[in-house]
């Protein structure tokens, strides 16, 4: 599809609108002229559709944000389900769906909206104990059944995050054997950023590099996830994640901003404003937040919600920081420093310490160093 911004008209544009007008962010439809004009009125649904899903909020419909609208349109049993293994159905249904069957004791995975291999198995085990035809297709019968099952008495927390949270708990305070991705943003020909004589993908290489070699010193087993020279998409790195079988996915990336007063550091965690979020994502992203603003004097631009493909796809807990912007001088002058850059290792080193530590031993925030997680570390080993 085209990317649709202000300005631009045609049929796309008229979809969008509808769908926009179902959702109550736009007036309904009128058959007026201009309804096929992405005016103003539609730039601010976009923006506001965009804030409630967690997507980034520029108000312009490109691919990530028009997939998201489509999904929007759908409700469970508004057309039939079912795993397909290329290309995987998307739509707010799905997440119905895995709310439901997880709220009933059946694992689907996290609920992100795809109906992926987990869904299927959970389904089709529903379909089973339901005395359904258990094909894995969620159609009429098997719709009846949630609905008649799904009653207020019978829905529970979060189970597949409090999984989460227990792995963590049953994982222990050591850091080693812990299988951490580390996922410098860009590369090869996408360098991200630039501003200064500074390229975002080469410091998150770097960033990457140091943080790789404090994590294994503490003998975890740090992966990352692309070359020097190669820029996996979202979902390559996901997959690398996935076939690694990671405990956790760090995503480095800096930033830029036409304001040149545009500063600071933000974390992100899995999120999808339906209420649905990584508790153990949003724990670490907290921690990692604190612990780099302490550090470095960067603006603390607190921890936000996102359902970029790279939370929705990785099936552990996934922490994307953004350390910084080029476009803004004074950031752009601790960026460029190596020594700083060891500062801000250090201080994601010891947020995943304090992730695992759960609060067992713990120092206040800027006070935990490298030299006291070694320590911790082998006073554990004996």
């Amino acid at each position: 599809m085209r990317v649709l911004r202000r300005g631009d008209a045609g049929p796309d544009v008229a979809e969008i609108r509808s769908i926009l007008a179902g959702m109550d962010l736009l007036p309904p439809v009128t058959g007026t002229d201009d309804y096929d004009t992405f005016d103003v009125s539609v730039e601010h649904a976009v923006r506001a559709f965009q804030q409630r899903r967690g997507l980034m909020t520029d108000g312009i419909v490109g691919p990530a944000t028009f997939q998201a609208l489509k999904g929007a349109s759908y409700h469970l049993g508004s057309r039939p389900l079912s795993y397909m293994i290329a290309s995987p159905v998307h739509g707010d249904d799905v997440f119905t769906l895995q709310e439901r069957l997880t709220e009933l004791g059946f694992d689907a995975g996290r609920p992100d909206g795809y109906f992926g291999a987990a869904t299927e198995r959970a389904l089709k085990t529903f379909q089973r104990d339901m005395r359904l035809t258990p094909d894995g297709m969620c159609g009429p019968a098997t719709i009846r059944e949630l609905h008649r099952l799904s009653s207020p008495r019978a829905r529970g927390g979060r189970p597949v995050f409090l999984r989460e949270q227990e792995q963590v708990r049953q994982a222990g305070p050591r850091l080693r054997g812990k299988r951490i991705v580390i996922d410098p943003g860009h590369g090869g020909d996408d360098l991200g950023a630039v501003a200064g004589g500074l390229r975002e993908a080469d410091i998150a290489w770097d960033l990457a590099r140091r943080l790789e070699g404090r994590m294994k010193a503490t003998g975890m087993e740090a992966l990352i996830s692309r070359g020097p020279n190669h820029s996996p998409t979202e979902l390559e790195r996901a997959k690398f994640a996935n076939d690694a079988g990671a405990d956790l996915f760090l995503s480095l990336h800096s930033d830029k901003n036409p304001s040149p007063r545009a500063q600071g550091v933000a974390s992100f965690h899995f999120g999808n404003g339906n209420g649905t979020t990584s508790t153990v994502g949003e724990l670490l992203a907290g921690f990692i937040q604190r612990e780099v603003a302490a550090r470095t004097g960067l603006q603390d631009n607190r921890t936000h919600y996102k359902s970029w493909d790279i939370f929705t796809r990785t099936r552990c807990p996934a922490v994307r920081v953004e350390i910084g912007y080029l476009t803004n001088p004074d950031d752009a002058r601790k960026l460029g420093d190596p020594a700083f850059r060891d500062i801000v290792a250090e201080g994601i080193l010891i947020a995943v310490k304090r992730l695992y530590l759960l609060g067992e031993g713990d120092q206040p925030t800027g006070t935990f160093t490298f030299a006291d997680v070694l320590a911790h570390e082998l006073a554990k080993a004996e």
